[in-house]
């Protein structure tokens, strides 16, 4: 089916898309005035926002599902709308790549309407309209008019101004938006095409090119229904095939996979590094570079704040940073330089010293990546792979199994394991997952499945968010990973990611893990398209958050690795946070955080071993996991190694001038290892 339900969230669409080949929604016109003002067309139509309906066109992109939209013209527009229009869906194609086809279609009046004496478009501005799309689009777009709304004889005027197709005529159906209109009989249209120079060939809804990339474009789950259908050599409708019922190809579980590929990653990434620079499909999976750059905003203009009264408000009621109406306050102090800074980290440090003591603290435990097939489309991310490129990977369940049994032995208490998005995945294989983990050793505890995995697991299942949550839970989870929250501010987001769960979804998942008693950590990726004001919008976010569930167990500040991310190799990005802004991160992080979030973690994996010691004296009193294996930070070009001994992070500590002592996942003690 080609599916045309109107205006989506990004959600619906990531639940459609798995049945649908193909989408579409008409953008009809982007300019407001249309929708905003009294009396004009679509006043009073709430979904016909311009605005929201471009953040459709934009998610369906940001999903790789192959898009049908267009523009309505004679309904009001001016040239120059009807042209930004044409040129605003040309920008989320150019980003995308997803607009399979622009349909231009003439306004028709109807009976009974409120438009019923409106005059129908002229013909000869109707074909301008075509002619400037053809030209707007350029000679791969394919440009679509409706046959039934035009004359007979005006056809061959239409195919000469740029059309390349005639959409869906239907022999059976009539067009029920123009139901006056008859589609035209197939032999007598084949002739009109003829008769002007071009063929006629029948297409399935999803168009060729697309069904040769397959994915992500084509789920797995319908790739065998559209080869029926689709002729070996061109992917148009092959005319020998009879549509014929076929079993739905709804996969079982993680034995579908293909398994293998270079497994040994986890520990050759420190001995024998990358084998492959980039993905074979850099120039495909992120988009168009300049369109992605001219989202990027402009750093935005300190407000004028006093820094002594900030620190004042610092030292007084240190929370109160996170409330909205303290913002700049707290901005002013996240952009803190010289003397100003030093007293931050001092006073953050002593609101550490007061909230958990002295004690550093580690977690023995095992990083399981199990696979890094993943056609996602994060930009900042070097780990994720296509199925055949020389990097790529996929674990089997019993691998899987023998590195938790490994880590057990190694003393660790949690397996923290995620994965790519791989496309051929099964909602249901994440249970699977957990299981060999639990089975191969029942006193792990499993901390897996970033608010990604969730809303993938789910929506490939059928499940809603909570159900999926209770089945994880009763298959082996005990806590999730809160990573795939970069920034929680959806401009920024969808500088870094394609197709990423946008805010809204993350703080969906969240919210639903903390009300089934599935406790999460925090995180935060800074310094690479955001700003100052960035950070403490999103560490207030995770503070409102915690007021209404009290889930999360700690805060990790992530630093972004630049070397080899694709958002910064293509000079989009900056090189990574500077260290004024790491101190200032994490100091502000123990401020704002007081009393609801205790914890803050420095990451040694991605900062390095001396610069931990020194945001343990502003703020910091964890250093997360002893890890066995780290690929993520590693492929991103992070030179700070993949694991770390229990001694070196008690040393760690020490060299800070702390005592160090072992943690479970959820901050209870180990009565086995004693304060060091």
């Amino acid at each position: 089916p080609h599916l045309n339900p109107g205006v989506m969230s990004w959600q619906e669409l990531q639940r459609l898309k798995p049945v649908a080949p193909s989408m579409g929604m008409m953008l009809e016109q982007s300019a407001t005035r249309l929708w905003s003002e009294p009396g004009s067309v679509h006043f009073g139509s709430p979904d016909k926002d311009p605005a929201l309906r471009m953040r459709v066109l934009d998610d369906a992109g940001r999903l790789s599902i192959p898009f049908t939209t267009g523009v309505l013209v004679g309904i009001g527009e001016s040239d120059v709308e009807l042209a930004q229009s044409l040129f605003d869906i040309r920008s989320s194609a150019r980003e995308f790549g997803h607009i399979q086809e622009v349909i231009v279609q003439n306004f028709r009046a109807k009976p009974d309407t409120a438009m019923r004496h409106a005059l129908d478009l002229p013909e000869d501005d109707y074909v301008a309209a075509l002619a400037v799309a053809r030209i707007i689009f350029g000679p791969k777009m394919r440009l679509q008019a409706p046959p039934n709304l035009s004359s007979a004889s005006a056809l061959a005027r239409l195919l000469a101004a740029g059309v390349d197709d005639w959409g869906g005529v239907s022999p059976l159906t009539p067009d029920h938006v123009n139901p006056e209109r008859p589609w035209p009989e197939l032999d007598d249209l084949r002739a009109l095409t003829e008769q002007a120079g071009f063929s006629l060939a029948q297409r399935l809804t999803v168009h060729p090119e697309y069904i040769a990339r397959g994915a992500p474009w084509v789920d797995s789950r319908l790739s065998s229904h559209i080869q029926a259908l689709a002729h070996p050599v061109t992917a148009l409708a092959n005319p020998l095939a009879m549509p014929q019922a076929m079993a739905w190809q709804e996969v079982a579980g993680y034995e579908v996979l293909d398994v293998g590929g270079r497994t040994d990653l986890a520990s050759s990434i420190d001995t024998i590094g990358r084998l492959g620079e980039q993905r074979g499909d850099v120039d495909l999976v992120y988009g168009n570079w300049d369109s992605i750059a001219e989202r990027v905003l402009a750093p935005t203009v300190r407000a004028t704040s006093d820094d002594h009264q900030a620190l004042a408000l610092a030292m007084d009621k240190p929370a109160a940073l996170a409330e909205e109406k303290n913002h700049d306050l707290a901005v002013a102090l996240m952009c803190a330089e010289g003397d100003v800074l030093e007293q931050l980290c001092q006073l953050a440090d002593a609101v550490r010293a007061d909230t958990v003591g002295d004690d550093v603290t580690y977690i023995v435990n095992r990083n399981i990546n199990f696979t890094n097939v993943c056609y996602t489309g994060c930009r900042f991310c070097a780990f994720a792979q296509r199925r055949d490129d020389v990097d790529a990977f996929t674990l089997s369940l019993e691998q899987v199994a023998q590195r938790a049994q490994e880590a057990w032995l190694a003393g660790a208490t949690e397996v923290c394991m995620q994965g790519g998005i791989h496309p051929d995945l099964p909602g249901t294989a994440y249970f699977d997952l957990a299981a060999a983990v639990k089975q191969a050793v029942p006193q792990m505890h499993l901390h897996a499945f970033s608010p990604m995995e969730v809303i993938n697991g789910a929506s490939r299942s059928g499940m809603s968010v909570r159900e999926w949550l209770l089945a994880a839970q009763e298959a082996g989870l005990d806590t999730i990973p809160g990573t795939a929250a970069e920034i929680l501010d959806d401009d920024v987001r969808w500088v870094l990611t394609r197709g990423k769960l946008p805010t809204s979804a993350w703080i969906d998942v969240i919210a639903t893990a903390h009300s089934l008693g599935i406790k999460s950590s925090s995180t935060m990726m800074y310094g690479h398209v955001d700003q100052p004001h960035h950070w403490v919008s999103h560490i207030r976010l995770l503070a409102q958050l915690q007021d209404q569930s009290g889930g999360f167990t700690e805060f990790v500040p992530l630093p972004f690795v630049h070397q080899q991310s694709p958002v910064y190799l293509a000079g989009i990005a900056r090189p990574g946070p500077s260290w004024r802004d790491n101190r200032a991160v994490h100091a502000m992080a123990r401020l704002m955080l007081h009393g609801r979030i205790d914890h803050i973690q420095a990451s040694w994996v991605k900062v390095g071993d001396d610069r931990v010691q020194e945001l343990l004296r502003g703020g910091v009193d964890d250093l997360g996991g002893t890890l066995m294996e780290e690929t993520i930070s590693r492929m991103a070009g992070s030179d700070h190694g993949s694991r770390r001994d229990i001694s070196d992070l008690v040393a760690l500590a020490h060299r800070a001038g702390r005592p160090a002592r072992q943690r479970t996942t959820t901050y209870d003690r180990v009565a086995v290892s004693p304060l060091v």
